[in-house]
């Protein structure tokens, strides 16, 4: 029986279910509202079922058969791009779609010039990133939303392969008015009696609490942010201090006031900053090229971000 819709509508179709929207998925999608129309009626037609519940000035919201169709039609696409990889590995070509997650509190520093050089060599690799918590980048390739992380080697789940790439030792940021802010090394003990600003990120907040925790410490939490900048920008403003693992370049918060970075000394973890991937993902050539490319690059990139 030959089928009466095609891949292209069934992209439409799922853009619509995830946007909520013809107007988002067509801007999402760079086609034309009435080109989405068209393929969506197509294929309510065809399916003999209401896939959208339309409501005036709410966008549209899926019926409970269009939810399943979505879901069926989104592992559809997702094997038909899988088809498209076999084809490059097949023939030795470096192509095809790669999805990049990146750790949010880095990926403005380090996703660009990574991308850019990987880009230049391999003009026929399409790479789409996002940028996320650590908790979410760990969704997101069990979902197979993505196909790398560029994150951090924190709770690391057992059915995810980490390649450690370089290692960050962790620094206290302060603002120029601090009074340690011009010491050599500072002493988890010697910030507990300071304000601090946490950023407050799933797991991430735990790594840096830790510090205190192992010292039999509690810190003097004054401000919680989710945002890097807002934290810099708290820190050179002298609403407390912060902890992190990747130095601003230059050492400034994003409203222009200076930030002075001291080494943490005594026991304190590292952080190691590598790619998070699925078992089995090195099996796409493309991902392989990758992964090689970051593993030459990124120790020169993040080289001059410790202090």
């Amino acid at each position: 029986m030959a089928l009466r819709f095609t891949l292209r509508q069934m992209e439409y179709l799922v853009a619509v279910g995830q946007c909520g929207s013809i107007a988002l998925a067509a801007q999402r999608l760079n086609v034309s509202s009435p080109t989405i129309s068209t393929a969506i009626a197509q294929l309510e037609a065809d399916f003999g079922l209401a896939l959208f519940l339309r409501k005036h000035a709410q966008g549209m919201a899926t019926t409970a058969a269009g939810a399943i169709l979505i879901a069926e039609c989104d592992a559809v696409l997702r094997a038909a791009g899988r088809l498209s990889e076999l084809a490059h590995d097949l023939t030795g070509r470096i192509a095809g779609d790669l999805n990049l997650g990146c750790l949010l509190t880095f990926a403005q520093i380090l996703v660009p010039q990574l991308r850019r050089s990987f880009t230049e060599r391999y003009p026929q690799v399409h790479i789409t990133q996002v940028e996320l918590h650590h908790a979410a980048l760990i969704d997101g390739l069990r979902n197979a939303k993505l196909d790398l992380a560029l994150t951090y080697d924190l709770a690391l789940p057992a059915d995810l392969e980490f390649t450690a790439i370089a290692t960050l030792p962790p620094f206290a940021l302060f603002g120029a008015a601090h009074p340690l802010a011009r010491q050599n090394t500072v002493a988890v003990a010697d910030l507990a009696a300071f304000p601090m600003v946490l950023l407050d990120l799933p797991l991430s907040s735990d790594y840096f609490l830790s510090f205190f925790n192992k010292a039999g410490l509690t810190p003097l939490i004054a401000e919680r942010t989710r945002d890097i900048a807002v934290m810099q920008s708290l820190v050179a403003n002298d609403f407390g201090y912060s902890i992190a693992n990747i130095r601003p370049m230059p050492d400034h918060a994003p409203d222009g006031r200076p930030l002075h970075l001291v080494p943490l000394a005594g026991p304190v973890q590292p952080m190691r900053l590598g790619l998070l991937s699925a078992a089995g993902s090195s099996a796409r050539q493309t991902l392989r090229a990758f992964s090689a490319h970051v593993q030459d690059h990124l120790p020169g990139i993040v080289s001059p971000m410790r202090p």
